[in-house]
């Protein structure tokens, strides 16, 4: 894998790391933050590509309607739906309400948070 690929990858799960429980983010949401414009695909493809024992949040991305992306039959649809109604956020029709629980990061947060709560191989710090 090419080394600006390997480093996109890194940056989107570590964007989607920064979701706090209970809040949200668009496909096109964590591109953006992530720094990769117009990429809510390559959002999308990156989740489909994290390696084993990584903890990265998926369950908190979603359609920029706030539609769970799965089929409404599929066991991923239901884990989905039970993972972020655990972290009290309500799924609805197969729909979570943006104005109620997306994630807005402010400025302080985009720029502080802490920069060494993850290994290099995925791992959270203690």
């Amino acid at each position: 894998m090419p080394a600006d690929t390997a480093r996109r990858l890194e940056q989107i799960w570590n964007t989607i790391r920064d979701i706090p429980e209970g809040r949200v983010a668009s496909y096109g949401q964590i591109a953006e933050i992530a720094g990769i414009p117009r990429g809510a695909r390559q959002v999308g493809r990156a989740l489909g590509q994290v390696p084993d024992g990584y903890e990265v949040p998926w369950h908190r991305v979603l359609r920029s309607s706030g539609q769970l992306a799965f089929d409404r039959n599929s066991a991923t649809f239901k884990k989905q739906a039970r993972l972020l109604t655990r972290e009290n956020v309500r799924v609805r029709n197969g729909k979570v309400d943006m104005k109620k629980y997306r994630w807005t990061p402010d400025l302080d947060e985009l720029l502080w948070k802490p920069t060494d709560a993850w290994d290099d191989e995925g791992e959270r710090l203690s």
